[in-house]
């Protein structure tokens, strides 16, 4: 009779230590990585994870290099003009981050030496001289846009205020009669207001590429 075969332990790779650790971090944020705790949740030991990463800096910089593979870049080769490419790439850029906020804080160190990341950042400088912005200008635009879509991604305006009238007196905040609402209209209200933002940064950058292009 043939022994029964044990099951065997699924093997340990790199993109499933870095889809644990993003996983983690989503849950629980970047206070509750460790490898200890990583090892834990991949069923290994603690060691056998330096045969991929160094360091738990190493794995967190190689979550935030996942998230930034998240961001479509297509926009930039198909042929639409600047401003709506980088329109519709600010929007993918902020639904990854929106997607996976607390990894946030690493991503927005810069790209340092993450391969997505770097890709990311030559494909908007790239776009953006093919189009006919200077080459500074270009990268005045690509730290502006990255500047807006990180911090648009930090926190929730809306998920600032608490619900509770009482905290808005009219005597003391006569304009805030119905911020205690806000929080129930939380996405709504931040996707407005990212939307509203990234018209007005475009109208500003068309009005210089006017003057670029004389």
């Amino acid at each position: 009779m043939c022994a029964m075969a044990r099951p065997r332990k699924p093997l340990l790779s790199t993109d499933r230590i870095v889809k644990t650790a993003r996983d983690l971090v989503d849950r629980e944020g970047l206070a509750a990585v460790s490898t200890r705790r990583l090892a834990a949740e991949l069923g290994v030991s603690g060691p056998s994870l330096y045969n991929h990463f160094r360091t738990k800096d190493e794995i967190l910089e190689a979550v935030a290099d996942s998230v930034s593979g998240l961001v479509d870049l297509s926009m930039f080769e198909d042929g639409r003009d600047w401003r709506t490419a980088l329109h519709d790439w600010a929007v993918s850029y902020r639904a990854a981050l929106r997607d996976h906020p607390n990894i946030v804080p690493v991503l927005a160190r810069g790209p340092g030496r993450r391969p997505a990341a770097l890709r990311l950042a030559d494909a908007v400088y790239g776009a953006m001289v093919d189009a006919g912005w200077p080459p500074a200008q270009a990268t005045s635009i690509g730290a502006l846009m990255r500047y807006f879509i990180m911090g648009s991604a930090l926190g929730s305006f809306a998920g600032g205020f608490v619900d509770d009238a009482s905290a808005y007196d009219p005597a003391d905040y006569p304009h805030l009669g119905q911020a205690h609402l806000l929080a129930e209209q939380q996405e709504k209200i931040d996707e407005r207001a990212f939307e509203t933002g990234l018209t007005a940064l475009l109208d500003g950058l068309a009005q210089q590429y006017e003057q670029v292009r004389v």
